[in-house]
């Protein structure tokens, strides 16, 4: 008898609920050496290459690419390379699978009844000293943050490289009692629970609750037909159109004039839609605006042309400042968090990035110790990650503040949605050409818009103001940005 074992959706991160297998890279038979991609699965920021731990072969792919799966579920079967299973005993092996019970994780605030969990939660145990080992694997400033919030750390799976506990883990970990904070203006808050999580431990397939919750159909009068009876996509579709047979559809007539193109949101998409939701529904907004010159940069750039045959671009001189102006005014270098301002000692800033699946924000840490040629080399090198989908999750999550450049493509000035949990965002127009007074004579200059949206919960408008003044300055006599 064929050794056959799982494969089953990995959890790359602790927010992980879900993931889409974007593609096999291996066919059903064929053999895998140890450091193989088998496949490529998607989650909501990046696509991550699942590597062969060890030789082997899959006897049967279950999950069909482009299918979503909840982290533990099955999604193929593993087995030794020259192993050549009967197909009776990989169905036994499938009926037999029982998935990790993730629901804790996954559906943080659901309604569901009475839902099992493997193993108790623990009590709640009083403030205690926290002692961390020297040899677990956690990095300086995770195991300081630990410390000081008396974090037990023993259950927190790290997102970092091997395993690393970092510090977004621990802050996440330690934030996952807190009570969410009321919306402004006393509405109710946003339910960010995914769609189908209210159906609790219904045996279905994260498709078929969807379809359900859409369709408002009872999966308990459902008899599923998928494997040990789980209730799929076609059993809920069933319901819908029972007249229409869902298999062997007739062919799609050909496009009519006027005709709408229905499109999936890719994971990317759908996590964005739910934070910037939830961002412009929960978050106090007010905008500050103002105009730079950026002659003085433009200058510098070309000098740097003319020396070495390549330049920083704008952006980057921007970065830069930004940097320098969080490092003297901190009430704007924050995240909130609840109740809690959480200020930040260095000017981690995202950059916003466009790729085909939507917007990221790599993230250039510690941007205020860096010189204007380094964060340009930091930013080219992770927008090109960002395009890849090879991010690791430690470079886009977290963060102290944001900027978003649309000026590249014509556009004068635009206002941005704040990226939760943090404070503020600068958004950044187009330079134009056009006569300025300067002093008390009237010359012409290149006029860049700046926009601040800031999170009035954490930042007041003299705050904000005083934030853009320096900016200004440093923008328009960029000696202290190169210096």
């Amino acid at each position: 008898m064929a050794k056959l074992r799982a494969f089953t959706m990995p959890k790359w991160g602790i927010e992980m609920t879900e993931g889409v297998v974007a593609e096999w890279m291996v066919a059903p038979g064929q053999p895998f050496a140890k450091g193989d991609t088998l496949a490529l699965i998607e989650t909501d920021k990046i696509t991550n290459e699942v590597e062969a731990e060890a030789p082997g072969m899959f006897p049967r792919l279950i999950a069909t690419p482009g299918s979503t799966w909840q982290v533990g579920e099955l999604i193929a079967v593993l087995a030794d390379a020259g192993d050549a299973p009967a197909d009776s005993e990989v169905d036994a092996f499938i009926a037999g699978f029982t998935p990790a019970d993730n629901r804790v994780a996954s559906q943080a605030g659901a309604k569901s009844e009475a839902v099992p969990v493997v193993a108790p939660e623990p009590e709640p145990q009083p403030v205690k000293a926290v002692v961390i080992a020297d040899d677990i694997n956690i990095s300086p400033a995770a195991r300081a943050l630990a410390v000081e919030k008396s974090v037990d750390i023993s259950g927190i799976a790290g997102s970092g490289a091997k395993g690393r506990i970092s510090f977004q883990d621990v802050l996440q970990a330690s934030l996952a009692d807190a009570p969410a904070p009321a919306p402004a203006g006393g509405g109710a808050p946003v339910d960010l629970t995914p769609v189908g999580n209210v159906l609790g431990d219904v045996f279905a397939s994260p498709l078929a609750k969807r379809l359900a919750v859409q369709h408002r159909i009872d999966l308990s009068a459902i008899t599923g037909t998928g494997p040990r009876g789980r209730i799929s996509k076609a059993d809920v579709l069933a319901k819908v159109a029972p007249e229409a047979p869902v298999a062997a559809a007739p062919a799609a007539p050909a496009p009519a004039s006027g005709s709408v193109e229905i499109i999936r949101m890719s994971p990317m998409r759908k996590a964005i839609a739910r934070a910037l939701s939830h961002s412009k529904s929960t978050i106090p907004h007010f905008y500050l605006r103002a105009e730079v010159r950026i002659d003085a940069i433009l200058g510098l750039r070309a000098q740097a042309k003319a020396a070495t045959g390549e330049a920083p671009s704008i952006n980057d001189y921007i970065v830069r400042a930004v940097a320098l102006a969080l490092s003297r005014h901190p009430d704007v270098n924050v995240q909130v968090h609840g109740e809690e301002i959480h200020r930040f000692a260095s000017a981690d800033i995202a950059v916003a990035v466009a790729t085909d699946k939507g917007l990221i924000t790599p993230i250039v840490r510690g941007a205020e110790a860096l010189s204007v040629a380094a964060i340009s080399r930091e930013v080219k090198a992770l927008a090109d990650k960002a395009r890849a989908g090879k991010l690791a999750p430690e470079e886009f999550q977290g963060g102290s503040f944001s900027i978003s450049n649309l000026g590249m493509f014509g556009i004068d000035q635009f206002d941005a949605i704040i990226n939760p949990p943090q404070g503020a965002i600068l958004a950044v127009g187009a330079g134009v050409r056009r006569p300025v007074e300067i002093g008390h004579a009237l010359a012409f200059a290149t006029v860049v818009k700046l926009s601040l949206s800031c999170d009035h919960r954490a930042i007041d408008g003299a705050v904000g103001a005083d934030f853009m003044r320096t900016l200004k300055g440093l923008i328009e006599e960029p000696a202290g940005i190169v210096g």
